[in-house]
């Protein structure tokens, strides 16, 4: 008998090698044949070098010296080409990591952590009581948010190119080598290829508000709108029969947000029109697709009436269907989901004419081609909700349950009623957010028009408090019909109200939150409350009637001291009467928004995320003192310098009580495509959202018990350390702001078009205006990943102190305690990407050599001291030991790299020389697009 082979290493990273030697192939083939031979030379030598480089065969100055001088329009080329590579082995380690993940299922492993599979054999070995575990999922929702503010450098032609070649691979391997099918996959690819190559990589146009619309909604075709329902059925399928006694999940868990089109921080395009434009644009998506299933449906269950038996309300349903009772008159199902397409029709018009006013701009950009001509919907009434939508197609599928049609019940019409409970008429929920100064300035305008108060700015905290407080009990408007306001008065007036509309249209969970960035005291929270009352948001009640709002008023703590203060901040505006029953009447929740990205800036990787953290502990004590219901959402950049890493160790990484069932977090930039763009990516990434938030609910994953509070002292110190260490070098150095600008490419970050915001809130040279993701962006571009380390290795190493015993505690705590064990393994990935032999090149283009020496050197030394130190703590011997997947991943792709960072460099001293020719700054452009695609983080 033969013994079963078993798989080595080299067997399970083959067939990924074996797709990027293909891939590299059909790329340099296609290079060849379009571009010359002279070309393709090049970039083969250039390749060829660059692994040489990586093996450490030749130095760097090798690959720096052919491209020295390189022509434009030879350069240009030789860009997209490396660029190109890179894009195809993202999407080689796509398959193997699918393909992978197939191996250990036939297997028959253990399921993976992050999976809901594992977490379900977590919770059956906890024994939990039903009823406390329904206390705790109480009002359970998990939120992935889509901002307004993406780093996707990717167009989508090029993007839709990609998945195209992505699914031919998928076929390709289904067939053995030499097979006719394969032939046939490979030549498609070929095509894909040739069409990529002859697609432009950048745009040359910056992305509108209204492209970032249509962008962010692309992704519910693609998977959202079949992956959310279908994961909200299986969890509360596999909850409610694991505790059967429980009404568990009343509604659907996974419900999607998105801030694009309701976000103007620092965003001077969104207008009321625009807000009008993506509730309507969502919502005609959402009408559209429930549309369409139903006139499939109408297709396919068509059963006689000589052959079942249906109900009364179906029969009822039946009777309404069509305008000539002849019409299908022997098939009642039939009958019945036309009878609903009739009202759903009537209910889009209706309700997407109410947000856009009848405005032509303003319509969704595509028809609902679903939607039944006026002369068949005479007659039929709009839905008032989506809930008396979901009665009827209850009603159809009871009627075939009790015919023992289970079968069709369970297909299509089960995926339509799971859709329209998840997204209603709204698709997502548009949040709203804007900056607390100009709440201030739009309140002082309001307040001086009605004679409340002339100078309002003037006022001190307290009287601040006293008068909005007066204000928010008042039935009486502000402003009449006649008031005459400044621009952006007006505008903010006309956006709260442009909300309002969608609200009356769509319910309100279309608007389900007013974010107020820089969140700093009460007033900062009850000025937003004013401007929702003033808009028409917020009832004031009366004598016998609590105040209400349908929105939820949500402070950002962002600044490592507004974070420190938030727990402050909020528990005083608990004691506000008029907020506390504005709290009450959504049932004591409150939301509070946590700001991963400027309190990274502001003090650095080590102290932000201890901040945040801090800031939760003293959240959840508050919850305990006033009894509110606290839902944490965290602003999560794609990078680690931004709160990026993976989401479930993030969650796990929580303090206990922080997530009590609910969660909602931003998804930004390039990390959009990756986990939603394809079915099983989105599937897994879901899943892995409410699994960790499942499992930080339910189980105890701190780890510390009574080891909590030293461990917390301890933390405190090493935050205190790294900020101070960080400070040093990005606040306190002279000069410091000069290296940046001049040895990264910040200045260009604005001229590459991938979101519609300017790069700075406000015209300066100061890093604290400067917005983070242009900031983490060139930081990533250089190679240094500043943001993702920087004055961790000072802090831990002055604190040990070469003692033993400390550096055991580390290494304990590392082991055992989520939160420190996710920070330093995200410190590991991104130190991991980052090169300072390339680096250096950067530091080069800094024309002081004195500042260059002196900050480049402070950079080197932190960068050589984090590291030792994270080995001495963790045990590893090489930054990613514990990520395997990710060493390989950088093993393949990084040789791209070299090129691009030293054709960029090339281009940039071109530039700053005044060599500004359109062609050098389009190939600076470009080489940030392929750095940014390599390293899969831009921001």
């Amino acid at each position: 008998m033969t013994e079963p082979r078993i798989e080595t290493e080299q067997d399970a990273i083959r067939p990924l090698r074996d797709d990027i030697r293909f891939l590299g192939g059909v790329l340099g083939d296609t290079i060849h044949d379009h571009e010359g031979p002279e070309v393709f030379d090049l970039i083969e030598r250039v390749r060829i070098e660059a692994f040489r480089v990586r093996r450490e065969e030749v130095g760097r100055s090798a690959v720096a010296r052919m491209l020295e001088g390189v022509d434009i329009a030879v350069a240009l080329p030789l860009i997209r080409a490396f660029s190109y590579f890179v894009l195809l082995a993202n999407l080689a380690e796509d398959l193997q990591r699918d393909r992978r993940r197939a191996v250990h299922e036939a297997a028959g492993e253990p399921p993976q952590d992050s999976s809901l599979a594992a977490t379900y054999r977590k919770l059956d070995a906890a024994a939990l009581d039903g009823a406390a575990v329904a206390d705790l999922l109480a009002d359970a929702l998990v939120s992935p948010v889509i901002t307004a503010h993406p780093t996707e450098t990717r167009r989508r032609t090029v993007f839709d190119v990609q998945t195209g070649i992505t699914e031919l691979m998928r076929l390709r391997g289904r067939y053995a080598e030499g097979e006719r099918e394969r032939a046939e996959f490979e030549l498609g690819i070929r095509r894909q290829v040739l069409a990529l190559w002859r697609t432009a990589l950048i745009r040359l146009q910056r992305l509108r508000i209204q492209d970032e619309i249509a962008v962010g909604l692309r992704y519910y075709e693609l998977t959202l709108f079949d992956v959310i329902p279908a994961i909200n059925a299986e969890v509360r399928a596999a909850l409610r029969s694991r505790w059967p006694g429980v009404d568990l999940l009343p509604r659907p868990m996974l419900r999607p947000g998105s801030w694009i089109g309701g976000d103007r921080d620092g965003n001077p395009f969104v207008t009321p029109e625009v807000v009008r434009q993506a509730a309507s644009r969502a919502a005609a998506v959402a009408f559209g697709r429930y549309l369409r299933e139903l006139e499939e449906l109408e297709k396919s269950l068509a059963q006689s009436a000589r052959l079942v038996t249906v109900s009364a309300r179906v029969a009822e349903l039946a009777a309404a269907g069509y305008p000539d009772p002849a019409v299908h008159a022997d098939e009642p199902y039939r009958r019945a989901l036309h009878a609903i397409r009739r009202r759903l029709t009537v209910t889009a018009a209706h309700a997407l004419d109410a947000i856009d006013g009848g405005s032509e701009a303003a319509a969704p950009p595509e028809p609902l081609a679903a939607a039944l001509p006026a002369r068949e919907t005479e007659g039929a009434e709009p839905y008032p909700t989506p809930q008396a939508v979901l009665d009827d197609l209850d009603a159809i599928d009871a009627s075939l349950r009790a015919c023992g049609d289970d079968l069709l019940a369970d297909d299509r019409l089960a995926a339509l009623r799971n859709a329209v409970e998840t997204f209603g008429f709204h698709l997502q929920g548009l949040d709203m957010r804007q900056n607390s100064e100009v709440h201030e300035q739009v309140v002082a305008e309001l307040l001086a028009w009605a004679g409340v108060h002339r100078d309002y700015v003037s006022l001190s905290e307290d009287e601040r408090v006293e008068l909005l407080a007066a204000e928010l009990r008042t039935r009486r408007p502000l402003l009449g019909p006649h008031a005459r306001l400044g621009e952006l008065a007006a505008k903010e007036i006309g956006i709260v109200r442009a909300a309002r509309d969608v609200v009356a249209a769509l319910g309100p969970e279309a608007v389900p939150n007013y974010i107020i960035s820089m969140c700093t005291s009460v007033s900062d929270m009850l000025e937003a409350a004013l401007l929702l009352k003033e808009g028409g948001l917020l009832d004031p009640g009366a004598p016998d009637v609590a105040p209400a709002c349908s929105v939820g008023i949500v402070p950002l703590f962002e600044t490592i001291e507004d974070l420190g203060a938030g727990a402050a901040t909020l528990a005083a505006v608990l004691d506000v009467p008029v907020y506390r029953d504005l709290v009450a009447a959504k049932q004591m929740r409150q939301e509070v928004m946590l700001g991963y990205s400027d309190s990274n800036k502001d003090g650095g990787y080590l102290a932000a995320n201890w901040a945040l953290y801090r800031a939760e502990l003293d959240l959840v004590e508050v919850v305990r003192k006033t009894g509110i219901r606290l839902r944490l959402f965290h602003g999560r950049g794609g990078t680690v310098g931004r709160g990026g890493g993976r989401s479930y160790d993030a969650i796990l990484a929580q303090p206990a009580g922080a997530v009590l069932g609910s969660l909602r977090l931003t998804e930004q930039g390039e990390v959009i495509a990756a986990k939603y763009a394809e079915p099983r990516a989105a599937h897994r990434n879901l899943e892995s959202l409410i699994a960790g938030t499942l499992e930080s609910t339910l189980l105890d994953v701190e780890g510390l018990g009574p080891d909590a509070e030293p461990a917390y002292e301890l933390m405190d110190e090493l935050a205190a350390r790294a900020r101070a260490a960080y400070s040093r070098l990005v606040h306190e150095t002279p000069g410091f702001v000069e290296y940046f600008r001049q040895s990264t490419p910040v200045a260009e970050v604005g001229d590459l078009n991938i979101g519609s915001r300017p790069a700075s809130r406000k015209p300066t040279s100061s890093v604290s205006d400067l917005r983070a993701i242009p900031w983490v962006m060139s930081w990533s571009q250089a190679r240094v990943m500043l943001p993702g380390w920087y004055g961790t290795g000072t802090a831990l190493e002055e604190w040990i102190g070469g003692d033993a015993d400390r550096l055991a505690t580390l290494s304990r705590l590392y082991r055992t305690w989520p939160f420190l064990r996710t920070v330093l393994s995200n410190l590991a990935q991104v130190m991991a990407k980052s090169d300072l032999d390339i680096a250096a090149r950067y530091a080069d283009l800094v024309e002081d050599a004195t500042l260059r020496d002196t900050i480049f050197g402070m950079i080197t030394d932190e960068h050589a001291r984090t590291v030792r130190v994270h080995a001495a703590i963790t045990g590893n011997d090489h930054l990613l030991a514990d990520n395997p997947s990710l060493a390989e991943s950088i093993h393949n792709r990084f040789p791209y790299l070299e090129p691009l960072n030293q054709m960029q460099v090339e281009l940039l001293r071109r530039l700053r020389a005044g060599d500004d020719s359109e062609l050098v700054k389009r190939g600076i452009l470009l080489t940030m697009n392929g750095l940014a695609t390599a390293l899969r983080n831009s921001g």
